[in-house]
């Protein structure tokens, strides 16, 4: 669908319920277009109230300002992700992130209609070049999770100023009947990967890379040994909520979660 209507047919990735019914609003009131939207099944954190929502859908895409600390600097990363999946592995590694490594600058940017990545003198949704090297910077690493395909992002994005310094993380069709958080380790989507490639793509973090990748590797073992043992996720992954922020609701998830 992505690759005969790419071009022209919005393609919405909501992270959450409520962006979701944002999404849904704008779609059954369009006209004359094809509109894509993928969303999961499963049980999900709610990230925005409705208010939030409805006017991130409506701008497409942007920086999530709570889950951001690069107010006023410029940012030395920018994790960026589609989907409601991609969003909780990104956020969890943005955590990690600034855990390892405090004095990090992380931008975090949500994008919910792919269609904004183009340029504007491509598509109606589609955000200019300066407005875009704003949210994006115009030289900073972009780490972008996504649940399709990387070429995707790439062909909207491929005119841009930083689009070598795009690095796209998305599902490689690998694995199969496996924990949730199993299945984006299988395809490298994980808040384990993200936040390696983040270090290794950060010039002045070259030094620490090698600390730090040997830490996830590590943490990559304890969760194959507990998948393998319990077949669950271990809890510090299923249990995972962001820090200092209390999400607008939970859909789905037992109330001690």
């Amino acid at each position: 669908m992505a690759q005969a209507s790419w071009a022209k047919n919005p393609y919405f990735a909501p992270p959450d319920a409520n962006t979701l019914l944002s999404v849904t609003d704008h779609c059954l009131r369009s006209r004359n277009c094809v509109n894509v939207i993928v969303a999961g099944k499963q049980p999900a954190a709610q990230w925005l109230d409705i208010e939030s929502a409805i006017a991130h859908c409506s701008a497409g895409l942007g920086i999530w300002e709570w889950a951001s600390n690069d107010r006023g600097v410029e940012p030395d990363i920018v994790m960026a992700c589609a989907g409601d999946v991609p969003t909780l592995e990104t956020l969890a590694a943005v955590d990690l992130l600034r855990r390892w490594v405090p004095n990090l600058e992380i931008r975090v940017v949500k994008v919910v209609d792919l269609m904004t990545l183009e340029p504007n003198s491509e598509h109606p949704h589609g955000l200019s070049d300066h407005d875009f090297d704003l949210i994006f910077t115009a030289d900073k690493p972009i780490v972008f999770a996504f649940h399709g395909y990387p070429w995707l992002i790439h062909r909207l994005t491929y005119r841009r100023t930083n689009h070598h310094n795009l690095h796209v993380r998305e599902y490689k069709e690998v694995g199969t009947t496996t924990t949730p958080f199993d299945m984006t380790v299988l395809n490298g989507l994980d808040r384990f990967h993200l936040a390696a490639l983040a270090i290794g793509s950060i010039p002045r973090l070259k030094t620490v890379a090698a600390y730090a990748n040997q830490m996830i590797r590590r943490r990559l073992l304890e969760h194959r040994e507990y998948v393998c043992k319990f077949g669950d996720d271990m809890p510090e992954i299923r249990n995972w909520t962001w820090p200092g922020h209390t999400p607008a609701t939970t859909v789905g998830l037992p109330d001690d979660v």
